[in-house]
């Protein structure tokens, strides 16, 4: 499976199709004994098959793939009024709805792991050095703002700029050590200028411990 999402996540990476079937494009992917069968839905590469290589072997990858195929697409003739004139068939392997859902959810997972550590970095970078700290991630740019002063408050703010829906908002804003999450308050400027027409920011006080404790990670 890493082979397979280094190898397509290459645009430049040259495809080599597994010509044995020929209902669907499905292309090889290959990592020492292993061989996998990798279909695109709108650039989206799923590994629908995998096994190994067996040169001369009926258990052969590629060999048994093919078999499977054409039982299947006999099966489907016989069971279908519209026979199908391809020579192979491997709809059953290719996802379904259930699978486009779990990756929708999977994917949604990741953005939140993703996001939980760049907010947590950004913070400590920003406590360092008292200057807004960023990172982009598709759809819009995230910075945060912290600013310490021994002895008194811990200011903090958040910066997004771009389309962002409002329960991912307060995921970020949930992720940001030391805030209270009920205790932002929308912004129209930052400390040191106004907000752009793009831009949305939030601010509260950060628990000067926390300041401390997320410091001292280093």
């Amino acid at each position: 499976m890493a082979k397979a999402r280094e190898h397509f996540a290459d645009d430049g990476a040259g495809h080599e199709r597994i010509r044995s079937i020929d209902d669907e494009m499905l292309f090889k992917v290959k990592v020492q004994r292993w061989r996998g069968a990798v279909w695109t839905d709108e650039d989206l590469p799923w590994l629908v098959a995998a096994g190994q290589r067996e040169d001369g072997s009926p258990d052969d990858f590629y060999s048994a793939l093919e078999t499977t195929a054409r039982a299947a697409r006999a099966n489907y003739n016989a069971n279908n009024r519209q026979p199908l004139s391809t020579t192979t068939y491997v709809g059953h392997f290719l996802p379904d709805q259930n699978d486009r859902d779990r990756y929708q959810l999977e994917a949604g997972a990741r953005l939140v792991r993703d996001l939980a550590a760049a907010v947590r970095d950004l913070t400590r970078g920003s406590l360092h050095d008292g200057h807004e700290h960023a990172a982009d991630f598709p759809a819009f740019r995230l910075g945060i703002l912290v600013r310490a002063d021994d002895g008194h408050e811990t200011y903090a703010a958040v910066r997004i700029t771009g389309s962002i829906p409002d329960d991912l908002i307060a995921i970020i804003l949930r992720r940001v050590p030391g805030c209270n999450p009920a205790a932002w308050y929308p912004e129209y400027a930052l400390p040191s200028r106004s907000l752009l027409p793009a831009e949305q920011a939030w601010s509260t006080l950060m628990d000067p411990k926390a300041a401390a404790e997320l410091l001292n990670e280093d």
